[in-house]
This record gives C-alpha cells, sequence and structure tokens, in this order.
C-alpha cells in the first residue's frame, strides 16, 4: 500500500532544471516511491493525469503555481519526508546564494538592475519559453533557450533577432555552452585555450570539449545552436554568427564544427561561411561525407577523437602521451570468445544523441541492419517504448523519452529499467552504455547505474549466458566526479570502460560484425 500527497504553492517558481533535479533526488529519499515537482502547466498535469496521480487541487494549479505530489510507502512519515523535499527546493531557490541575494520576478527587471548582464540561460515550459527569449533580446541579452518544444517559426525569428542584434541566440533545446570558462547547464569543466567549438550538438561538443582537454588543449569558447539550427528551415543561422565570433575572437586559433548532417544548402552555406573564416576549421558532421568539406577548404573530420586531434595540432599544442591506439578487433575477439549460440546483437542505451549517433553509425559500417529511435530511415525507426530488435540503439534524451520527464543525465530510471528488460534477451551479445558527467548532471551516474548492471548481469548468468557491459564515461580529471572515479568504479563491476565515443563505437562495430 502507498499513500499519495499533493501541494500547490501558489506563485512560487523554479526552472524546469533545478525541478528535475529535485524530482531526481527526491525519488531517492528512503520511503518514497514516487515524487514529481514541477510547475503546474497543461503538459506537467497531462503528465499526472497519465499516471493517476492528478487531483482536484492540482487540476486548478496556474502555470506560475508549484506542484509536489508524493507517493509514499505506507509505512512512510509522510510528513517528514514533504519537509525532506522542502529541503531540497530550498537549496534550489534563487535567494539561496547568499546574504543580500535578489529575486527578480521578470528578466527585463533583473537585467536594468544588475549591472553588467548581458546572458539569460531560460529554462522554462515551451509554451512560454519565446517570449521569455524575445524579452531578453529586447533587454539586449545573449541568450542560451535550454527550453525545447519551441515552434521553428519562432527560432527563426528568434534567431533573426538576435543576428540583427548582434547578439548569439544559442537554442532552443541547447544543453551546453561554455562562455569565457563559465559552463552553462551540461558542460564539463575543461582548461582554457584557443579551440573554438560551435557546435548543433550538446553531447557532441562536450565529447570534443573534453577529448582536446585530454590532448593537453583547451576550449576558448564552446557555442551552442540547438539541434535544428542546420535544418532548411532555420538555415544554419547561429552556427554562421557563431563561425564569424570564433574568427575574430583574438583568443581561437581553431574553429571545430560539430553536428549531425546538415539540410544540403545549409552546409553550403556553413563551409563557405568556414572557408572565410582565415583559420583552420575542422568539421565533424556525423556521418557526413569528405568532399564537399575539403573542397570548401576546411579539414574533414571521420570521428569525434579525430575532430579533437586535428584541433589540437592545429593549435599547435604537443599532445598529452596517451595510452595507444585502441585495438577494437582484439577487443571484440576477447568478448566474443565467451558468447554463448544464438549471442549477436549489440544494444546500446545512451544518455547522449551523439554518442548514441556516432556508435550507431559505426555499427552500421559492419554491414548490418540498426533500429533506433532517431533513425532517420523510418523502415529502421523504432518508437520510444518499443522492444529491441536486432542491433537497438536508444538514445534516452530524446524529446518521446524526456516529453514531461528529467534528462537521463539527471535521472537515467528508464534506462536502468530498460538495461535490465534487455538482459532477458538471449539474443544479446553485448549492452553498451554512455556516463555522461559535469555541470547540470547527476552527481554520480555510475554509482546509481550500477545496482541495474549487477541486476542485469545477474539475470543473464542465471540463464547461462555471459553478459559484456560496455561503458564509456564522458568527463575530464577536473570534473566532480572525475572521470578516473567513475571508470574505476565500473571496472570494479566486470564492465569493460572504453576511453572516448569514437573507441565504443569501434568495439561495438567488431563485436557486431564477428558475433553472427
Amino acid at each position: 500500500m502507498s499513500t499519495t500527497t499533493a501541494v500547490v504553492r501558489k506563485n512560487t517558481y523554479y526552472d524546469s532544471v533545478s525541478l528535475m533535479s529535485v524530482s531526481t533526488k527526491a525519488n531517492a529519499l528512503e520511503g518514497v516511491e514516487q515524487a514529481f515537482t514541477a510547475m503546474g502547466t497543461e503538459m506537467n498535469k497531462g503528465v499526472l493525469d497519465n499516471l493517476g496521480l492528478l487531483t482536484d487541487e492540482l487540476r486548478e494549479a496556474a502555470s506560475g503555481d508549484l506542484m509536489i505530489v508524493l507517493v509514499a510507502a505506507d509505512d512512510a512519515d509522510t510528513g517528514a519526508l514533504l519537509e525532506r523535499v522542502e529541503e531540497l527546493l530550498q537549496r534550489k531557490a534563487p535567494a539561496s546564494a547568499g546574504a543580500g541575494a535578489v529575486t527578480y520576478r521578470t528578466l527585463t527587471a533583473a537585467a536594468e538592475a544588475v549591472e553588467g548582464a548581458n546572458l539569460a540561460v531560460i529554462a522554462v515550459n515551451g509554451a512560454y519559453a519565446a517570449r521569455e527569449a524575445r524579452k531578453a533580446l529586447t533587454s539586449g541579452l545573449h541568450v542560451m533557450l535550454f527550453s525545447d518544444n519551441v515552434s521553428v517559426a519562432d527560432e527563426v525569428s528568434l534567431k533573426q533577432l538576435a543576428h540583427e542584434k548582434g547578439l548569439f541566440m544559442m537554442g532552443p533545446d541547447c544543453g551546453t555552452a561554455i562562455i569565457n570558462n563559465v559552463a552553462l547547464c551540461f558542460g564539463n569543466k575543461v582548461r582554457p585555450g584557443s579551440v573554438g567549438i560551435v557546435a548543433a550538438s550538446g553531447t557532441g561538443s562536450q565529447e570534443v570539449s573534453v577529448r582536446v582537454h585530454a590532448l593537453g588543449g583547451g576550449i576558448s569558447q564552446l557555442i551552442g545552436t540547438g539541434g535544428r539550427d542546420l535544418s532548411e528551415e532555420v538555415g544554419g543561422l547561429m552556427m554562421t554568427d557563431g563561425i564569424r565570433a570564433l574568427a575574430a575572437d583574438p583568443a581561437t586559433d581553431v574553429i571545430v564544427l560539430v553536428s549531425k548532417p546538415p539540410a544540403p544548402s545549409v552546409e553550403k552555406k556553413v563551409l563557405a561561411e568556414a572557408a572565410a573564416a582565415g583559420k583552420p576549421v575542422v568539421v565533424y558532421f556525423i556521418g557526413g561525407s569528405e568532399e564537399a568539406v575539403t573542397a570548401a577548404g576546411a579539414h574533414f573530420a571521420a570521428s569525434s577523437l579525430d575532430a579533437a586531434r586535428q584541433a589540437v595540432a592545429h593549435a599547435g599544442v604537443q599532445p598529452a602521451p596517451g595510452a595507444g591506439e585502441f585495438d577494437a578487433e582484439a577487443a571484440a575477439d576477447a568478448v566474443v570468445a565467451r558468447l554463448t549460440e544464438g549471442q549477436r546483437h549489440v544494444r546500446g542505451l545512451f544518455c547522449g544523441g551523439t554518442l548514441c549517433d556516432e556508435t550507431m553509425y559505426a555499427v552500421r559500417d559492419a554491414g548490418v541492419d540498426v533500429y533506433s529511435n532517431i533513425q532517420k530511415d523510418p523502415a529502421y525507426r523504432l518508437a520510444a517504448g518499443a522492444a529491441s530488435t536486432g542491433h537497438t540503439f536508444l538514445d534516452f534524451g530524446d524529446d518521446d523519452f524526456t516529453n514531461g520527464r528529467p534528462h537521463p543525465m539527471i535521472d537515467p530510471a528508464l534506462r536502468l529499467e530498460r538495461l535490465v528488460e534487455e538482459a532477458k534477451d538471449p539474443s544479446v551479445a553485448a549492452l553498451v552504455l554512455d556516463f555522461v558527467l559535469g555541470f547540470g548532471s547527476h552527481e554520480d551516474p555510475v554509482g546509481t547505474t550500477l545496482p541495474a548492471i549487477q541486476e542485469a548481469q545477474r539475470v543473464a548468468a542465471e540463464a547461462g549466458r555471459h553478459l559484456p557491459v560496455i561503458a564509456y564515461v564522458l568527463g575530464t580529471d577536473l570534473d566532480t566526479p572525475s572521470v578516473a572515479a567513475q571508470s574505476a568504479a565500473l571496472e570494479a563491476a566486470g564492465v569493460i570502460v572504453t576511453r572516448s565515443s569514437t573507441e565504443t563505437g569501434q568495439f561495438a562495430r567488431e563485436i557486431a560484425r564477428k558475433a553472427k
């Protein structure tokens, strides 16, 4: 049995990123079966309705009201648990930053009152995001728009306005930036340096930045554009402005562009801008072709690791000593030797969309069919809740999974459930996971996943199968926790840890090629 308690706090605003974090921490409290903290938008109420948790009081909540829903075990002290949730909220409250902190009710008031403020990070419901972004731009602020579910028409309008005003309009759905050595939203702690990045990919830009750091280089600026920027409709408005900004930046010696393949007309426009930059430009368009890039005088990168290596080389940095080249074939042979008959499929469960893409494209190179919720070919596209088939790679950060739920880099609950479910399939030859460290991410992504990994291994062992688990930890030695600490915890549990997203793809490709 359980007890459900709902509380509505009138006119109490928290941004969606803070509420995702609070929900994750609240769900980890002993005695809590399910916790939900969210603003009273129609979308959030719809999620609660689908979960059977929408009470009359919650139904009446306005978009500016905070909803707290707590499902507690029957023997739990609900009052004490609510107090714990309130404590978590207080830690996230804007006024808790220190003595004398001031909370502003509007962007305009904040911009007028805070001397020198020139950037707004916006993380509100998509229904209101464009309105708030327009206010910020009108007030002379650069914008990083974390919110998704913003129309393409609004995105184009906002980016045109920003361009006219000489401002950045990063987003919508922009999750990563490093501006003047400060990481915004999801980002990693990397050393400053002379490599500038413009990216229509959050985890893709994170991956390139941490690989540059690992090679001994550093980042001048990392400018996010939002995932739709290189679509035909948006036309690369932010990426072209980003290239121009880095071309004019004396601290940037090399520019790296990161994206999934752009629309052909937009690629031509972006590469023309790269050709005019007057600096080396390394282009990593995942799954893209080399011909157009080299014809524009830019430097084609076949992988995220290749992009980082080229960037460091053009920056004149002597690469830090590494552990040598990765022998994917030998690593795959060792895995396949322990498989039983019928184990032939690789399943990837990813938090990062670009990390999923890079591995998925690599496995396709093995000449096998690959299914995914982010496959462009409808014949190989899976719905978010569909069962895996053959070689399957799922991006749990895709909108279909995150609608009304925290991003898996904050709360990996859906991935944990799927991990154990995949272990029950006798055709699975290996499970591939990513772990993304850094600002904004879960404070211990490996620790919260290890019980599910151990359960998956137990399920397979009881069925007489060895289940290899391969993991990549995206992070640096400066992150908290560090990449070394998280990797060590995985290895202690028998997980095979790779050193980059590129190596992960190579490893998975060779397993798919050999386990037939």
